[in-house]
């Protein structure tokens, strides 16, 4: 679960998650609200299933997720899942979200929303960065910048993760095509809030993530 200043929402989430009988691992992206605080709180109650890794600075959600990845590999998981930690996610979709990689369908999952509920700003964001994931990294995905997905230990162990923001999202999709894992996507359900929806992917970012790869192109 990587967190940003995630103070008013990381406690109910891992609580749910937890009442899932989860061993979770919090990668606290160098907040400077309660966020650490709440995680050991939520620890001394739980010190057998939870993990927190701290970043001194704030280094993106590209390096949280890295290091969030790391980090479970070190207990040889058979499932690891990405979490928001803003509240947006329901804890029972990790069963369809894992359900494909139990069979033996899927190495990743991606966690589909609903766009149709989602507000224009953030829909025209999420365009833009599929459009990026087809054109830099060869993969038509629904929704390439969900938060929800799921990997197998062969594809979190094959991941060559690079990009420090939000540009993450594209890039594992793009291992998905390079390393040749078999990928499904499925239908979650999302919690929009004005809390929830002042995160993550919007057009500006979008567009910044764009300008920075066409950069890295011309170099």
């Amino acid at each position: 679960m990587p967190a940003y200043n995630e103070e008013k929402t990381i406690g109910g989430v891992m609580r749910e998650l937890f009442s899932l009988d989860l061993n979770l691992i919090v990668v606290d992206d160098g907040s400077s609200d309660d966020t650490p605080i709440v995680v050991r709180d939520f620890i001394k109650q739980h010190p057998d299933h939870v993990n927190l890794y701290r970043h001194p600075l704030n280094r993106g959600l590209g390096a949280a997720i890295s290091t969030g990845i790391a980090a479970s590999l070190t207990h040889n998981p058979e499932i690891i899942v990405t979490f928001d930690a803003d509240g947006q996610h329901h804890a029972l979709d990790l069963i369809p979200l894992c359900l494909p990689i139990l069979q033996g369908e899927a190495d990743v999952v991606i966690g589909k929303r609903n766009f149709s509920e989602m507000p224009f700003r953030k829909k025209f964001g999420n365009m833009v960065m599929n459009i990026i994931t087809i054109i830099f990294y060869g993969k038509n995905v629904e929704d390439s910048q969900s938060g929800l997905r799921a990997f197998n230990k062969k594809a979190a162990e094959s991941f060559e993760l690079h990009s420090r923001d939000y540009g993450v999202s594209s890039e594992i999709i793009g291992e998905v095509r390079r390393k040749h894992l078999q990928m499904v996507e499925v239908p979650i359900t999302t919690i929009y809030t004005d809390y929830s929806l002042s995160k993550g992917t919007n057009t500006k970012v979008g567009l910044k993530i764009l300008a920075k790869l066409i950069k890295d192109i011309l170099k």
